[in-house]
């Protein structure tokens, strides 16, 4: 019997807003699925392009970046500089031949608990409709393997 595939996904998420959105949908017993793992950052500003690619190189299937609503952010432009560098990321998936869903970015507010809940359920259907990192620690250990 094939188990299924259960994606594992990071989420960068702002202390202000993301990071509030979460914890408010805690404390209001909103469900979403807990193979997510939250990294609370001062701001996704200063989120350097490499935190991205060192998680897919890491093992995650997907990675989140939540940040403030645009025109929102506490340290005036941080989520603005993110949303590019998310971006460049995401070409350069494409380019290397990953899928570039597998990176997303979106911005909410601390009240946005229940739009982040959906949106954290959503990356993980479609992450898991992907199906596993390439570079995964299955595919790690099977090269592992291969050179012993």
């Amino acid at each position: 019997m094939k188990e299924e595939f259960e994606p594992k996904i990071l989420a960068f998420c702002c202390h202000y807003c993301a990071y509030s959105s979460v914890d408010l949908a805690g404390s209001m017993r909103l469900q979403y699925p807990p193979n997510v793992r939250i990294i609370r950052t001062p701001c996704t500003g200063r989120l350097e392009t490499e935190y991205f690619l060192k998680a897919l190189e890491n093992g995650a299937d997907g990675v989140l970046v939540a940040g403030c609503l645009e025109g929102g952010c506490h340290f005036i432009e941080g989520n603005i500089w993110a949303k590019r560098r998310v971006e460049y990321i995401r070409e350069m998936l494409t380019e290397i031949g990953f899928d570039k869903e597998r990176l997303r970015m979106v911005n909410v507010s601390a009240a946005m608990a229940k739009p982040l809940a959906d949106i954290i359920t959503d990356m993980v259907e479609t992450v898991r409709k992907l199906g596993p990192n390439p570079l995964g620690q299955n595919s790690t250990s099977k090269k592992q393997e291969t050179a012993l």
